[in-house]
Order: C-alpha cells, then structure tokens, then sequence
C-alpha cells in the first residue's frame, strides 16, 4: 500500500469516527464501524426485538438506514461532508430478530464534482444479500472533522 493511499484511509478512519461520535441514530440502534476506508464503508447491526414489524420480520426502515449509515461513512470519508441527494433501495429478502446485517457501500462515480454515486449491499453475516440500496450525494460546505 502507498503512503498516499494509507494517509487517505487513516484520514477516511478519523471521518468515520468524528460521525460517528455524533450520529446518536446509528449508536441507538447499535451499529458498529467495520471498516472505512476512502469512499469505501463497511457498517454491522443486529436485529433487536424493537425492530420488528407487524410480519414479525425487520422492518425495511432499519436496513435502510444501516444502507444509508454506510453510505454516509462513505461519501464523507475524504473529510469533504455530503448529504444524501437521492437514495432507493429494493428489499431482496426478509430479515429476522436476531440476524446480523452487514452493509458494505463503495463509490461508484463522483469525487471530483459535487455530487457522487455509492452503492451499498446489505447482508446477513452468513452472506446472503438481504437489500441493495444506491445514494446519490451532494457535497456541502465546510469539513467533516473539526479545526
């Protein structure tokens, strides 16, 4: 690995954190930081009982929001903040109490513009793909760390 590309992964790592000490959502439903690297997120949950619907499977707001968590780490990763322009995912299997959701996101396209394209896999920890989610993002002013 190149300097260059172990600078941009520690700078990708001290994003992730910065977020992550604030992003009160993703610490209250349990999600953990994997892996980040730039434009690159890997984030896991577990399914508590809270998350259940009334099919008594997961319901699909947790596993987007685990996407988009990724997706976030993700596009915001070179200390540069983007927000979520346009995001769409299809669901592609159930998911129950207890499974541990897996949700690893790259960039696509973007990076040198305004905006950028991400996508994000969603699955259970034994692998099988559970949703596949695309985010567009914006970039915003100002810097993801602070000072």
């Amino acid at each position: 690995m190149t300097e260059a590309a172990t600078d941009a992964d520690a700078l990708a790592r001290a994003c992730a954190e910065a977020m992550y000490a604030r992003d009160r959502a993703a610490r209250a439903a349990g999600m953990v930081i994997e892996d980040v690297r730039a434009g690159y997120a890997r984030v896991a949950m577990t399914v508590t009982d809270a998350m259940l619907n009334g099919h008594d499977i997961a319901h699909g707001g947790f596993t987007f929001m685990l996407a988009d968590t990724a997706f976030a780490y993700a596009c915001n990763s070179r200390n540069l903040p983007n927000v979520a322009l346009q995001c769409s995912i299809s669901f592609a299997a159930p998911v129950h109490l207890g499974d541990r959701l897996v949700a690893e996101g790259e960039q696509r396209s973007g990076g040198n513009g305004r905006t950028g394209v991400y996508d994000i896999t969603v699955s259970r920890a034994d692998g099988e793909m559970v949703a596949l989610f695309r985010g567009v993002c914006y970039r915003v002013k100002g810097t993801v760390l602070e000072g």
